[in-house]
């Protein structure tokens, strides 16, 4: 259990702190949209014979960002789900969401890891929301994609794409 101290600490002003170290990134969510989204049910009307058996789930997902006009970012996180089993596949669902973020206060090389992880993690349960109802309504049980820890996804995706690009990462 975590002790919460009865009173806040003290605020304390460094005068010769640096700058970097004084840094507080601001980030705001400007608007948020499904950029696409497709659903396939290829056993069609027999979805509700086959849910006796019990189908292998295979979540994907990944991140994206990109630099827009006034100094705004376009964050994607793209989620493929596919349910099957040896016989047949039950469903598929890709869905790429995204959202206008806005960065203020911080260091310019800090701005992908803030886009790709914080700002994915704010778009997050809105995509997974999506997924669940999507499938839901394609006759299915709802997938609930597990939490996910994107500042992993980050270090898997984005730095070992750097390395092998020739591109030190940050």
């Amino acid at each position: 259990m975590v002790e919460i101290p009865a009173e806040p600490p003290e605020k304390t002003t460094n005068v010769g702190q640096d700058d970097e170290e004084m840094f507080q990134p601001q980030i705001g969510i400007e608007v948020q949209f499904i950029k696409d989204l497709s659903f396939e049910n290829p056993v069609g009307s027999n979805a509700t014979a086959m849910m006796t058996q019990t189908p292998e789930v295979n979540v994907e997902v990944s991140t994206n960002a990109r630099k827009l006009e006034g100094g705004q970012y376009e964050v994607s996180i793209i989620i493929r789900g596919e349910a099957k089993t040896s016989e047949s596949t039950f469903f598929i669902v890709e869905l790429t969401y995204a959202g206008v973020l806005t960065i203020s206060n911080a260091p310019q090389e800090a701005i992908g890891p803030i886009l790709l992880i914080e700002g994915a993690r704010l778009l997050f349960p809105f995509a997974r929301n999506i997924v669940a109802d999507v499938t839901r309504d394609g006759g299915f049980p709802p997938l609930l994609i597990n939490p996910i820890d994107f500042a992993q996804l980050y270090r898997d995706q984005h730095m070992t794409e750097e390395s092998t690009n020739g591109v030190a990462p940050n």
